[in-house]
């Protein structure tokens, strides 16, 4: 039996990524909402955002490199609705600075890293094929894992301190971060274009 194309074998990896993330978004937003945390809410809801990312990945592999840059550039604003998202949290949550449990905090940024460096891993060997599509997908678990890891020192920081803040603060910084990714898919996605429209 012969071995699976590379496109077939990416397609396999990016339904597998997007189960993941449609799972975990399960997870995390209801711990979210149980413990009232800023960080844990942007991440579910990323994670959900991702899910989507990585459906509208699956059905864009058999379309043209001009529709796939124009996916890409629909997807750099959904990577933005996070962001968004975390900002309105953030903003109730500043006036009343109750600070989540730590553990649960901690514990559900441990998980969302685990599924996230799984993602990232599965995708790294395919981050330059397709364009911004896989792009998007590949920049997203990246950076999604970074988050988790402030996500966990904000659960051991908020053990101590007993604050809010740490919370905040990473959630905002989740929202930055989501901002940045949002940039580098929609550049990459316009260069595409650019260069598919200059060749037609």
């Amino acid at each position: 039996m012969g071995h699976p194309s590379p496109s077939q074998s990416l397609r396999r990896r990016v339904a597998i990524v997007a189960a993941l993330n449609l799972g975990y978004f399960g997870i995390e937003f209801t711990v979210a909402l149980a413990i009232g945390s800023v960080s844990l809410f942007a991440d579910s809801v990323d994670f959900l955002e991702d899910a989507s990312i990585n459906l509208l990945i699956l059905a864009a592999l058999g379309w043209g490199p001009r529709m796939r840059a124009r996916v890409g550039m629909v997807l750099a604003a959904i990577i933005l609705v996070p962001g968004l998202a975390t900002l309105w949290t953030a903003w109730d949550k500043f006036w009343v600075p109750v600070a989540p449990d730590p553990v649960s905090l901690s514990l559900a940024g441990a998980g969302a890293l685990a599924v996230n460096l799984t993602c990232a891993f599965l995708l790294t060997r395919y981050r330059h094929h397709g364009g911004s599509l896989t792009k998007a997908a590949f920049l997203s678990a990246r950076n999604d894992a970074i988050a988790n890891v402030a996500i966990v020192g904000a659960g051991l920081v908020t053990a101590v301190t007993l604050s809010a803040w740490p919370d905040l603060i990473v959630g905002l910084g989740i929202a930055a971060m989501n901002a940045d990714a949002a940039r580098e898919v929609w550049e990459a996605a316009r260069d595409e274009h650019r260069i598919e429209t200059s060749q037609a």
